[in-house]
């Protein structure tokens, strides 16, 4: 698929247990989608990022979780929802991580601050679902600079 044709808007949603064999689940199919659609330029970093959102979803959650990949615009949106409504957290740059912490807490979201030309999350409440929705979005060449 060339280029151009990756120009057309389009959305995927993956629903997922909570359970950590989906976050491979999750990488595998974002690469897959990136690459079908001619986004290889993305694949890399989004599929880093994506796995850290999808990670904390399912890490510090109990219900289930789904990862939506869209684009359009020119713009790469990958957001993960769980059901917990409570904020992502915790809020630390790279400086702010300890040297042992930091290999196995804190650095997902660091990452999505550091590596995405936008992030953010919000509350959800739509058709009884209780739950937030954490994304980032990739535009330009997709290289972390």
């Amino acid at each position: 698929m060339s280029e151009s044709e990756s120009e057309e808007a389009w959305e995927y949603s993956l629903y997922i247990p909570n359970d950590l064999r989906a976050v491979t689940v999750c990488r595998r199919t974002l690469r897959l989608i990136l690459t079908m659609h001619g986004l290889i330029r993305f694949v890399d970093l989004a599929e880093l990022l994506g796995a850290e959102l999808v990670a904390n979803a399912v890490r510090h959650t109990d219900g289930p979780a789904a990862m939506r990949v869209r684009w359009g615009r020119g713009t790469l949106r990958v957001g993960a929802w769980d059901a917990d409504p409570e904020p992502p957290g915790p809020w630390q740059s790279f400086g702010q991580i300890g040297a042992p912490e930091w290999m196995e807490a804190g650095r997902g979201l660091a990452l999505v601050r550091e590596c995405a030309d936008l992030w953010g999350w919000q509350p959800l409440s739509r058709f009884g679902n209780r739950g937030k929705y954490v994304w980032f979005e990739l535009t330009g060449d997709g290289d972390v600079t």
